[in-house]
C-alpha cells in the first residue's frame, strides 16, 4: 500500500518536542524525513532522562521514521549542504530563535532563491511578527503567557501546568496540518509558501469558549478543578478506594443519571432542576453527588452510570492506559527494533486513514546515523565524506 505521503522529502531542522513530534507525523505517513542535528550532542532531547538502555526515552517518543545526517551549520560546507537537500525537498522545517538561519544564509529567502516551490515552516514561541518575536518560548512558559495554567488546577490552588508538554503536541500537530495543508495548495497552483507557527497561536485558538465567555460577560475565567464552567455535574468525583469521571452534557443525561444511581428524589429539587440551576447551585449540587459516591468503590460507580447510558469513566494511570484493550485494539501502542531497544514500545500515530494508513519503516536514529548515506544520496564520495568528517564539517 502507497503511503499517501511517500514521494514527500523534508529537511528537518527542529529539535525537542513540537517540531520532531511534526516530523515523525509526516514520516508516519511515508515522508523522508532528513533530521538535521549538531554532531557532538545532537537534538537536546537525547540528553533527557529517563534512559532506556542508553536511549532517552524522551527521544524514541518522538523521532521514529527519520533519518539522522549530523552537520556543524558554523561551518560553511554543512551550510551547502543543507541547501543542496532544500534544492530537492518539499519541506523544509525549522525551530531555531528568530534570526539564526537568516544569518546562516537558510532562512526562507534563501531557501526559496534555490527552491520557489518549496513549503517551509517555522516553529517558534511567540511567532515570527509582533513586540515578542525575539522572545524564546518553551511550553511551560507557553502554558503560562498563554492563560492555561490560569485555568488548571483546583479554584484555591496554585496555577498547575498540565501534566504533558501540551502547548507542544497542539504546535506540532497544528504545524503537521498546515504543510499538508501548503503542500494540497501546492498541487494546484504550483506555489510554495511560508508558514509561520507558533505555541502561542495555537493556545489561544484553544483557549476557544473560555476567552469568547469573556468577551460576553466580561468575567475573568478561573480555576475550577476538574469542573466546567457551564455544565453540573462534569467533573471527576470521589469513590470510596479512588476517582472516576461522570459528565452530564445535557438534562437528559442528569435525569438518567440520577435515576440510575438510585436517588431521583434529585431530581425533585428545585435548585438543580435545569443545568442553569445547577451551575448556579454548583458547590451543593456537587457535595450532595460526592457524599453519595463514597459510599461505594470506583468500579461500582462506573458500571452503574455507564448502564443508566451517561458519559463515565476511570481515571486511569499511563500503566493502565497503555494495556487499555480499547487503546490496544486502536493499535495506539506501536513495537519496534531499535538498535539499542530491541523491543522498543511508544504511543503510535493517532491518524486513521483506510486507503493510506500511517507505518513504521524506520526507528529512531542513533546521532549521525546515516550521514554518509544522505550525502552519497547528494553525490558525495567515500573521500570527499572523510575530509568533511575529518575538518568536522560532519560528526565522526
Amino acid at each position: 500500500m502507497t503511503s499517501a505521503l511517500h514521494n514527500i522529502k523534508v529537511v528537518d531542522l527542529t529539535r525537542t518536542l513540537a517540531g520532531p513530534f511534526c516530523t515523525m507525523m509526516l514520516g508516519d505517513m511515508g515522508a523522508d524525513v532528513v533530521k538535521i542535528e549538531e554532531p557532538e550532542h545532537g537534538d537536546e532531547t537525547r540528553a533527557w532522562p529517563p534512559f532506556w538502555n542508553g536511549e532517552s526515552s524522551n527521544f524514541l517518543s518522538f523521532n521514529r521514521n527519520k533519518r539522522s545526517l549530523s552537520l556543524n551549520l558554523k561551518e560553511p560546507e554543512a551550510v551547502e549542504i543543507v541547501l543542496s537537500l532544500a534544492r530537492d525537498a518539499d519541506v523544509m522545517i525549522e525551530s531555531f530563535r528568530a534570526g539564526a538561519l537568516e544569518r546562516m544564509g537558510l532562512g526562507y529567502p534563501a531557501v526559496r532563491a534555490v527552491n520557489p516551490d518549496i513549503v517551509y515552516c517555522t516553529i517558534s514561541g511567540y511567532g515570527r511578527t509582533g513586540p515578542l518575536a525575539d522572545k524564546p518560548g518553551y511550553d511551560l512558559i507557553i502554558q503560562g503567557y498563554s492563560g492555561l495554567m490560569s485555568l488548571t488546577g483546583e479554584a484555591d490552588g496554585l496555577p498547575m501546568r498540565v501534566g504533558f508538554s501540551l502547548v507542544d503536541l497542539f504546535t506540532g500537530m497544528m504545524a503537521y496540518g498546515s504543510i499538508v495543508t501548503a503542500l494540497y495548495h501546492r498541487d494546484r497552483t504550483g506555489q510554495g509558501q511560508w508558514i509561520d507557527t507558533s505555541l502561542l497561536d495555537g493556545q489561544v485558538a484553544a483557549m476557544s469558549y473560555h476567552a469568547t465567555a469573556y468577551f460576553a460577560t466580561g468575567v475573568t475565567p478561573h480555576r475550577m478543578g476538574s469542573g466546567h464552567p457551564g455544565l453540573v455535574p462534569y467533573q471527576s468525583f470521589p469513590a470510596s478506594d479512588g476517582f472516576f469521571i461522570l459528565g452530564c452534557a445535557n438534562q437528559g443525561l442528569w435525569e438518567r443519571m440520577c435515576q440510575g444511581i438510585g436517588h431521583p428524589e434529585l431530581l425533585q429539587n428545585p435548585r438543580f432542576a435545569t443545568n442553569d440551576d445547577r451551575v448556579a447551585h454548583r458547590a451543593e449540587c456537587v457535595d450532595i453527588l460526592s457524599v453519595i459516591f463514597r459510599t461505594q468503590p470506583m468500579a461500582h460507580w462506573v458500571e452503574v452510570v455507564a448502564a443508566a447510558g451517561v458519559p463515565c469513566g476511570p481515571i486511569n494511570r499511563v500503566s493502565d492506559v497503555v494495556a487499555d484493550p480499547q487503546v490496544l485494539a486502536r493499535n495506539m501502542i506501536a513495537s519496534m527494533a531499535h538498535p539499542n531497544v530491541p523491543e522498543l514500545r511508544v504511543p503510535y500515530s493517532p491518524l486513521k486513514l483506510s486507503e493510506t494508513p500511517p507505518g513504521i519503516r524506520l526507528p529512531p536514529p542513533l546521532l549521525g546515523q546515516h550521514t554518509a548515506e544522505v550525502l552519497e544520496e547528494l553525490g558525495y564520495t567515500p573521500t570527499k565524506i572523510g575530509a568533511l568528517r575529518k575538518k568536522g564539517v560532519i560528526g565522526a
